[in-house]
């Protein structure tokens, strides 16, 4: 790809977001601001005048001085000046989608609140969103022409006490707040009065920004937001340069649209450029593209990008979020810039002990585990109904490492390593309840349509199950009959062999079949009397080296998984002792293997004697 142009990269380029709750003074702030409107600035689109809020990502910006601590280590500059790119972001809850894909393409985030409103729900979770997306935040009061003057330095006081406190333990904790009103006399006042505090805002800007990676290599992957056309010219797709660069005459991909198209011209703010590159914003004319087909989506090399069907990636709940996390729950994921419906199943590392002493309801929960623990496809998972928090009554400390299977309604096109947030935005956006409900990054795609089939078998996530039966009766002393464990039809000699464990310290093995109605033999070892027999006999599924079964086989599982999971009802039989000796069976099943069907025994790990 050509490099850009020696002449443009003398102006670093800064991307500001402005979030906010609905009705704090984004937009009339970002008006304040600037001096350079984008095609897509200040609420353009006709329902955001009638309706007085912004419905859609605007964009502007502004140019200083470069700050004298940009400049390098001998005192050189690098730029000429410094351009200030401000990404108006809607505050609506109904528009946090927007708000998302917004975030992902800033430098800094300017928070606005509403001083005499304080913090309000769209606010926190504007804040979250910065949080995942953004290293610095500025907070911006607005509106203090609204305060009486005599309350007006008390007041903006309170306000900031209460911000600092409210953002200690964020990572912007002592994050500077300013005092600004943006449009005295609110959005229908004349503009007569000049906005108050703005100059002292932009030296604050000034002092806090950095030099953020630019690297002009690589593929190129750019965040369009919009596209439009321009008569005798073409279409014009605006938008960010996440990665990479771009230069007249290169070829671009739309991979939603499987086309690709050569760029015809570019330009920043209006001003012509031959290129640009990593962090600018740019429109790019391309022609013969109807721009009613993108309105939002990515431009990148051709042949850069995947469209994924499914994902896994890490996960960590949001502390935030009240409500539980569980599998084969659908959440709204943003992934990229898109967001879309998906089905989640969690899963992470086997717990500690879980060979052992396996449980059907609530396995112990898995120990901490390093952040940097890799993702891997060689390696066994544990299914886990829900997502497992390391808070509970019981211990305090870190989330263990856990993992989760995306399950797309529609694909999607995304690289990999993105960002993906989940969220219930179907929550009541007046409940004042966070909808924010985890992030992760996306680690592996499938790309396959058939991946139930081709793909997910891979994905090794067991369950351990737990199977409750009865001794009917002891034989002798070396002798043990056991029932209500298996149906009449099962193949027992599967299980021949499999290792008994007394609770009195007994070991034994079951030895085949008892009649024809599910009961089998079990073989005690040892001196012990019959009357010294246990009340319970464990067959346990010690976590050795398993024993993969033949699909036909794993089919003719299923029966005996079925009656092992379905409680069978005690038979008011005599027995031996007066109380009844029970039994139990734990084994590993598969659950991602032939999802037409629900619990297929794949693969059973057996101690043999």
């Amino acid at each position: 790809m050509s490099e850009p142009s020696d002449s443009r990269t003398k102006t670093l380029n800064f991307n500001i977001g402005v979030l906010g709750h609905v009705d704090s003074g984004k937009t009339s702030l970002a008006r304040a601001l600037s001096s350079t409107a984008s095609t897509a600035a200040f609420d353009k689109n006709p329902q955001s005048r009638e309706r007085g809020i912004t419905l859609d990502l605007g964009f502007s910006s502004f140019t200083v001085d470069l700050p004298d601590h940009l400049r390098d280590s001998e005192g050189q500059k690098q730029y000429d000046s410094l351009q200030f790119t401000l990404v108006d972001c809607p505050g609506h809850a109904s528009l946090i989608r927007t708000i998302i894909g917004g975030a992902q393409i800033i430098d800094l985030m300017m928070l606005v609140v509403d001083v005499v409103k304080g913090v309000q729900t769209q606010t926190a979770e504007c804040l979250l969103i910065g949080e995942l997306t953004c290293p610095r935040m500025v907070v911006v009061l607005n509106k203090i022409d609204l305060l009486p003057p005599n309350k007006k330095q008390g007041a903006i006081e309170k306000m900031t006490k209460r911000l600092h406190k409210t953002l200690e333990n964020t990572r912007f904790k002592e994050c500077p707040v300013i005092a600004v009103a943006a449009k005295p006399g609110g959005p229908e006042a004349p503009d007569t009065e000049e906005p108050h505090g703005v100059p002292e805002l932009i030296e604050l800007l000034k002092k806090q920004t950095y030099l953020p990676q630019r690297d002009p290599g690589g593929d190129l992957l750019m965040a369009v937001d919009h596209c439009f056309s321009i008569r005798g010219q073409g279409t014009v797709m605006t938008g960010t340069i996440l990665q990479g660069s771009l230069a007249i005459n290169d070829t671009v991909e739309i991979p939603a649209l499987k086309v690709t198209k050569k760029i015809k011209s570019v330009q920043m703010f209006r001003k012509p450029v031959s290129g640009a590159m990593q962090g600018d914003r740019v429109g790019v004319c391309v022609t013969q593209f109807d721009p009613k087909l993108l309105e939002r989506g990515v431009v990148c090399t051709p042949g850069s990008l995947r469209t994924l069907y499914a994902a896994v990636i890490s996960v960590r709940k949001i502390g935030y979020f009240k409500g539980s996390l569980a599998t084969r729950a659908k959440f709204h994921i943003t992934v990229g810039h898109e967001t879309v419906m998906a089905k989640v199943t969690f899963f992470g590392l086997p717990p500690a002990g879980a060979s052992e002493s396996p449980s059907d309801t609530k396995p112990p929960p898995p120990q901490p585990c390093s952040l940097e623990t890799p993702f891997t496809l060689d390696r066994e998972y544990f299914y886990q109904d829900e997502y497992m928090s390391g808070q509970s009554e019981a211990s305090s400390g870190p989330d263990p490492d856990q993992w989760a299977l995306l399950e797309f309604e529609r694909p999607v096109t995304c690289p990999l390593l993105c960002l993906v947030i989940g969220s219930k935005l179907d929550t009541d956006i007046h409940a004042n309840a966070c909808r924010l409900a985890f992030q992760g990054r996306l680690l592996q795609g499938f790309e396959d349509k058939s991946y139930a089939e081709t793909s997910l078998p891979h994905l090794r996530i067991y369950k351990t199950k737990h199977k409750e039966g009865q001794v009917e009766r002891v034989t002798d002393d070396y002798t043990v009959i056991g029932r209500n464990l298996f149906k009449k039809e099962t193949n027992l000699q599967l299980f021949v062999g499999l290792k008994v464990v007394l609770s009195t310290g007994e070991t034994g093995v079951i030895e085949g079949g008892f009649g024809q109605s599910g009961k089998f033999k079990i073989r005690v070892q040892g001196d012990k009397k019959k009357e010294n027999y246990a009340n319970c006999i464990e067959l346990g599924a010690r976590h050795l080296p398993s024993v993969s079964l033949p699909r036909p086989l794993a089919s003719t599982l299923h029966t005996d998984v079925i009656n092992l999971f379905s409680l069978l009802s005690n038979d008011d039989s005599s027995y031996t002792f007066s109380q009844c000796l029970n039994l139990l069976i734990n084994f590993n099943i598969y659950k991602l293997e032939l999802r037409n069907v629900s619990g297929i025994f794949l693969l059973i790990s057996l101690e043999r004697e």
